[in-house]
């Protein structure tokens, strides 16, 4: 058998790939068929006059269905892990060998627009169209990745497909147990899927495996066009904390309970809303937001018994996101404690700040460079697949701009030119990447 030493002499260098380049004829094709398939893929929903596609939902099996089709066309062999997550693979010009993980996820919140995470899947197909087309030979395996579930939707936990990607989900999770709002286990909801959650272990990649996984994504905010960039590489993502604070008071007619002789939690989850909001705008940076609230039992002539408020906290300093947390937290139970009623926390989810692989930040930024564009650095207030990923991988986050800081929103929108020059960076950043060794830690070589 070849010692390491030899099988990179024997693989193919960076001066024989990277004379097999595509035209810019064939950007500018693969940016059209992005957009169009952008369009066709919102067609994939479970929302009737919307889109809503949910993790294991019938619009995630047809989505899947098309994607395959595309992927083969491709040349890529296609398979679903047993997380739900579509994989499509083009080979090592010489096999084996590491990857290169380009996507993102699948899922999309309710209402959605047709980019937020589908555009990553999209624009690493058509890297792996531009190969097709180019004869392109790499040394390294291209791994188009649609994550199966990042938003948290349907089981009020994210990163679902990425953890199982990370080696962080494994049969016999808790995870595993948890009911959506229909009642069905996220287990059956696999099964259904036609996964086997016994072989969750199976959908792990080995570090050892992976050069790096970089995950293209809308921006979601109006720096980039506030500053005139079509493209930013992101340095790091913020922490969150999810939480739920139930407010606990006396279900009662709303007829006939004097106000004085309430105990109606409404107006202390209401009061609580507000010193979020006031606790967040006195710390810089922090990012508060109430998305839901819960009443029970949520009829309107009735008192309420209890009022369940999420709370989604962020900062990209995990310091400053814990104090802020616990300020607010004091301000709720202090609210519960002067209305006469109870108040209880119930911790969710919480994510640390990550800090993305400086040797992907630097590939990312030369070839946004070498477009002669400017090199944006920026943090992300917003989560990604690739905070997991990075857990395991070199991972990096390039960003594209969007129309008006739009997301989460059916008006959420890219243009073709940026797609078109996000792939001319994603390809030269796909032979960097090819061209350099992994570090014993994890991280990508960088080279002078």
């Amino acid at each position: 058998m070849p010692s390491p030493a030899e099988q990179r002499l024997a693989t193919p260098t960076r001066s024989q790939f990277e004379t097999a380049q595509p035209e810019a004829a064939q950007f500018e094709d693969a940016s059209a068929r992005v957009m169009k398939r952008a369009v066709e893929l919102a067609a994939c929903t479970d929302l009737e006059g919307g889109l809503q596609r949910l993790f294991c939902s019938p619009a995630m099996q047809e989505t899947h269905r098309r994607l395959q089709g595309w992927m083969h066309a491709a040349g890529m062999a296609t398979r679903i892990d047993a997380a739900g997550n579509l994989i499509g693979r083009r080979a090592a010009a010489a096999g084996g060998g590491r990857s290169v993980l380009i996507g993102s996820h699948l899922d999309t919140v309710v209402n959605a627009g047709r980019f937020d995470g589908t555009l990553g899947v999209l624009l690493g197909l058509g890297l792996a169209e531009l190969c097709q087309q180019a004869g392109a030979s790499l040394p390294v395996s291209l791994d188009v990745i649609g994550f199966s579930e990042e938003e948290g939707i349907r089981y009020q936990s994210p990163y679902i497909g990425s953890r199982a990607l990370a080696g962080d989900l494994r049969p016999g999770d808790p995870l595993l147990e948890r009911l959506d709002d229909g009642g069905v286990r996220l287990a059956d909801a696999l099964t259904h899927f036609g996964c086997d959650t016994a072989e969750l272990n199976t959908a792990a990649y080995a570090a050892s495996d992976v050069a790096a996984f970089i995950e293209p994504h809308i921006e979601q905010g109006p720096v980039l066009e506030e500053a005139g960039l079509p493209l930013g590489v992101v340095t790091g993502v913020a922490g969150q904390t999810r939480a739920c604070f139930r407010f606990t008071g006396e279900m009662g007619h709303a007829g006939t309970v004097p106000m004085a002789l309430r105990k109606d939690p409404m107006p202390a989850a209401a009061r609580f809303i507000v010193e979020v909001e006031q606790a967040a705008k006195r710390r810089p940076g922090l990012l508060a937001t109430v998305g839901r609230l819960e009443l029970t039992p949520n009829v309107a002539n009735v008192i309420p018994a209890e009022v369940a408020v999420r709370l989604d906290l962020r900062h990209i300093d995990d310091s400053e996101r814990e104090t802020g947390f616990v300020k607010v937290h004091r301000a709720a139970m202090q609210i519960a404690k002067q209305a006469g009623i109870g108040c209880r926390l119930e911790w969710c989810e919480q994510q640390a700040a990550t800090v993305c692989d400086a040797g992907c930040q630097a590939i990312l930024g030369d070839a946004i460079a070498e477009e002669g564009l400017p090199t944006h650095a920026m943090a992300s207030g917003a989560g990604h697949d690739a905070v997991v990923m990075a857990n395991r991988f070199p991972s990096g986050i390039l960003f594209l701009r969007c129309a008006g800081g739009v997301s989460h929103h059916p008006d959420e929108s890219v243009s073709q030119a940026d797609v078109a020059t996000a792939l001319r960076v994603l390809w030269r950043a796909l032979l960097k990447i090819a061209d350099r060794e992994p570090q014993p830690a994890g991280g990508l070589a960088t080279r002078a």
